[in-house]
């Protein structure tokens, strides 16, 4: 079982302590991370390390091959197009062939075991029932966008086979992101890292608020999210049944953030910066604007590498909403093998799709109106756009398709709010709120750093106290290990 989150602190202190000791030697700093990466992943099941070293070898491998270049120097690769086909191929055929044995085999062998069942054909699909690898689809990734930018010519390979396990298998952002790009990455472990007080501090106050999200608002969220969506059929309120989906878009934000803050807090204090993976997305206008600001990392993997090749925007209007609907399915499914996310996928594609039908026509209105039309034009979109969102958190959370149906005629059949559980969300979504509306109107996501010295250490104080005295779910794994 991976560690808890005080499990993981004392960890992260012995592991940091020992790094700051080898600062002299930058060989022996990458030899402790990625002794410390493995032992990591290896605490939750120690027999899935043997796929992190596949994938690293094949895009370790893979990647000097592609990049060899004449002894002369001259820019002319050595291997010829179909060759260089060949091995981009054996990458993705050995990654997603991974992923697809370990994530979604059963899922389509039981699926299509259902419809032959249905059509008069029933058949027993054989089942490999096997534990799905924390992270998976996470390293799975990041290993990809590296072995396709040489491909494209557009990063170097590696020549460090212990750099680039380190690439892979970092381990604060090992298993729930964000998604790094080696292009990123790879050049902070070329060069030695400045360990300073003001990224100590950043760092530390990245995993301060990431634990307070986590572990106070999400924790405290989870047991009212978790009772409805539990529920049988017509057991719960239309009033229950709209809080709690509220409640898990709050709490999923900040269950996943809230690993994000952590991941990037630990690199900062060891002198790396990882990528920004949220961007405040509850203020998002549109769909646009709410996958520039929601789990970044993989929606601009997605964009560059899927719906650019597809063809983007660039092959019409009907060809862009195909692409954008194969894109957002494909996204769905990434998050798991389940009908539902495939659902969520295509909710999200048609949200894009419909944004952009009507786009041009509010582009041209609103470049007549004032700055006072416009203002509040934003704020309404805002808001309605959030409730957009929050449906498709109903469809993201749902055990079954059915029951989609089912919790949906439940609010239709009406909404009363007494004994809802508002009180419950209103108390531990009120610190999130504050703080966003802040770095919102601020435009500054560290503004907290840069207030006077006595409010930093009053909200510190208030969020250590927060989590000796509200502290939930230090034990429960993020929402996003299993993906």
């Amino acid at each position: 079982m991976l560690f808890n989150s005080f499990e993981f602190a004392a960890f992260f202190v012995v592991v940091y302590a020992l790094y700051v000791l080898s600062a002299r030697s930058l060989r022996l700093q990458h030899a402790l991370l990625l002794v410390a990466s493995y032992f990591f992943y290896g605490c939750w099941d120690w027999r899935f390390l043997g796929l992190i070293w596949v994938s690293t070898a094949i895009d370790y491998f893979v990647g000097r091959a592609l990049d060899e270049r004449v002894a002369d120097g001259d820019a002319a690769l050595r291997y010829g197009q179909p060759a260089r086909r060949i091995l981009l191929a054996v990458s993705l055929i050995g990654n997603l062939g991974i992923l697809g044995v370990f994530k979604y085999y059963d899922f389509f062998a039981g699926s299509a075991g259902e419809l032959l069942a249905a059509l008069g054909a029933p058949v027993e699909p054989r089942l490999l029932r096997v534990v799905l690898p924390v992270g998976i689809s996470f390293y799975t990734f990041q290993t990809l966008s590296y072995t396709i930018d040489v491909y494209r010519g557009e990063l170097r390979a590696c020549r460090s086979a212990l750099r680039f396990a380190v690439f892979v298998a970092f381990f604060p952002q090992l298993v729930a992101g964000p998604i790094v790009r080696a292009r990123d990455f790879l050049p902070q472990l070329a060069s030695p890292r400045r360990i300073d007080l003001a990224g100590v501090g950043e760092g530390g106050y990245l995993v301060l608020w990431g634990l307070f999200k986590k572990v106070v608002i999400a924790g405290n969220l989870a047991p009212l999210v978790d009772s409805v969506f539990a529920s049988n059929a017509g057991a719960v309120s239309g009033g229950q049944v709209l809080v709690a989906v509220y409640a898990f878009a709050v709490q999923i934000y900040c269950d996943f953030s809230g690993y994000t803050d952590i991941a990037r807090g630990c690199a900062r204090m060891m002198g790396f910066e990882l990528e920004l993976n949220f961007n405040l997305p509850y203020f998002a206008r549109n769909p646009s604007d709410f996958w520039r600001r929601w789990h970044i990392s993989l929606s601009s993997w997605l964009r560059d590498y899927l719906y650019i090749p597809l063809g983007g925007n660039r092959k019409g209007p009907r060809r862009t909403m195909i692409n954008l609907a194969l894109t957002m399915l494909l996204g769905g499914l990434w998050h798991g093998a389940a009908w539902t996310f495939v659902a969520w996928g295509a909710y999200q594609g048609a949200l894009l799709i419909a944004h952009r039908a009507v786009m041009p026509v509010l582009t041209r209105w609103l470049r007549f109106e004032s700055r006072f039309v416009r203002g509040i034009w934003s704020a309404v979109a805002v808001l309605s756009f959030f409730q957009l969102v929050c449906f498709g958190w109903l469809i993201f959370r749902a055990n079954a398709l059915s029951q989609i149906v089912d919790l949906t005629a439940d609010m239709l059949r009406g909404i009363s709010l007494h004994g809802s559980g508002l009180r419950t969300l209103l108390f531990y979504a009120a610190p999130l709120l504050i703080m966003q509306i802040v770095q919102y109107l601020r435009s500054d996501l560290n503004v907290l750093l840069k207030l006077p010295a006595p409010v930093r250490g009053m909200a510190y104080a208030l969020m250590f106290y927060g989590l000796v005295l509200f502290g939930e779910g230090f034990d429960k794994p993020f929402i996003y290990f299993q993906f």
